[in-house]
């Protein structure tokens, strides 16, 4: 069912790894385009622009765009018992390991009168995007607003498109999720406007810009956010899920074709990538996916995902081979099925699963760390949304006047070098009679 990419017996320099991983850049371009086009639509037309979209995307008209309250107590109260449960066991794993991201407070003591602290300042006010398109997502509410409130973040709005199933609401599980979060400010709104209405606001319905913007999305959603990128800040792009295993011969065919397909169902973008040393491995792969597939309720989403230029089977000589391959490709979602997996030598990635009992399954809702991960080749410079995407590292300088006076000469001597002498004099002038 899926593509064969052979690389071996071809020794490839890292720009050719790159040249050759399996994207489906037409469609992010396509989508970058059009992301930008209706984020500047909703920045000067406002809500007239978000009901146009909203009709036109979702099939809504006439809705509430800011939820109200009742609401939001409403879903909490016709909340499953067992869904209520399993959120609650998400939000305090997430919560435990979002806490070790905030870092604490460090002096540095320089000399006697001199102190550098380093602190962490969190952002004001957040938007947070929670897709709602071809499946539910109560789970990335929890991933979004628990980190933001660990972080000290006191203004949340959240976003997640209406539903027509639900007479122009959003989803009832979401507006539970947030409402158990404590999260009052809740928007009917989706895709990159929604981006574009947490960038620039929107006056007729009381939504003030944020400072940063999270979430995960399609392509689109992705694209917006490099739109408003400079006017708030966001998370990494976490578009159209990926997911790449690197097996050798002892993994098990059957649980890669299952994870495979698990990711695959979120959307026909969707990137399904096996990177393997083994021929055979790569055959009963293949051999065990059109069962899977076709018991599996999205199977056509499946299938054009796999049918798409994103998704390869990648054939390699050796592992150190597939090693090269997956950092030049920055899965969002990596798993390692082999018998040494060297978690340490895998640098670029947004997340790593170790073996055939860690599933990202198990990271989308329950392992404790955060499902917003960067897609598109982005973990190699970017990361996953954390506590650490809501604040801003901040130094406070003291020096006392015995301090300054040590560092004085050197600080004359480099401001005449660089031309500026108001520097060195703001600095003399303390000590002038």
């Amino acid at each position: 069912m899926l593509r064969t990419i052979d690389l071996r017996g071809r020794v490839l320099s890292p720009a050719e790894l790159l040249a050759v991983v399996p994207r489906a850049d037409a469609a992010r371009d396509e989508a970058l385009a059009t992301a930008a086009r209706l984020v500047d639509d909703v920045a000067h037309r406002g809500e007239e622009a978000l009901r146009e979209q909203a009709a036109r995307f979702d099939r809504v008209s006439d809705h509430a765009i800011r939820v109200p309250a009742d609401h939001l107590a409403e879903a909490l109260r016709d909340l499953a018992p067992e869904i209520r449960a399993a959120l609650e066991a998400a939000i305090e794993r997430v919560r435990t390991a979002s806490a070790a991201q905030v870092p604490a407070p460090v002096v540095t003591e320089l000399g006697a009168g001199a102190r550098v602290t380093q602190r962490w300042q969190p952002v004001r006010r957040v938007g947070l995007y929670v897709p709602g398109g071809k499946a539910v997502y109560p789970s990335s509410v929890v991933m979004n607003v628990v980190p933001a409130q660990v972080a000290g973040v006191r203004e949340v709005a959240l976003a997640s498109p209406p539903q027509a199933e639900f007479g122009g609401r959003v989803h009832p599980v979401i507006l539970a999720a947030a409402r158990l979060l404590g999260v009052t400010e809740v928007y009917a709104m989706g895709g990159a406007g929604a981006i574009g209405a947490f960038a620039h606001g929107v006056s007729e319905i009381g939504l003030d810009p944020v400072d940063v913007v999270t979430g995960p999305g399609n392509n689109f959603v992705a694209s917006a956010k490099r739109a408003v990128a400079g006017r708030v800040g966001t998370d990494s792009e976490a578009g159209a899920t990926e997911i790449l295993v690197v097996a050798d011969g002892t993994a098990a065919p059957a649980l890669i074709a299952v994870d495979l397909v698990s990711q695959a169902e979120h959307d026909e973008q969707a990137s399904a990538v096996l990177v393997t040393d083994s021929a055979a491995l790569a055959d009963a792969v293949q051999a065990a996916l059109p069962a899977r597939v076709d018991a599996t309720r999205h199977s056509e989403r499946v299938t054009a995902a796999f049918h798409g230029p994103q998704s390869a089977v990648v054939l390699v000589d050796d592992i150190a081979q597939a090693t090269a391959f997956s950092n030049a490709y920055a899965p969002e979602h990596l798993e390692l099925h082999l018998a040494d997996p060297r978690p340490e030598d895998f640098v670029n990635a947004g997340a790593v699963f170790v073996g055939p009992y860690t599933p990202v399954s198990l990271g989308d809702y329950l392992a404790g760390s955060n499902h917003v991960l960067p897609t598109g080749g982005q973990a190699r410079y970017g990361s996953g949304l954390s506590a650490a995407t809501f604040l801003r590292p901040q130094q406070v300088v003291e020096y006392d006047r015995a301090a300054l006076s040590e560092v004085r000469d050197a600080i004359v001597i480099l401001a005449e070098a660089e031309a500026l002498p108001a520097h060195g004099e703001a600095v003399t002038a303390r000590f002038e009679a």
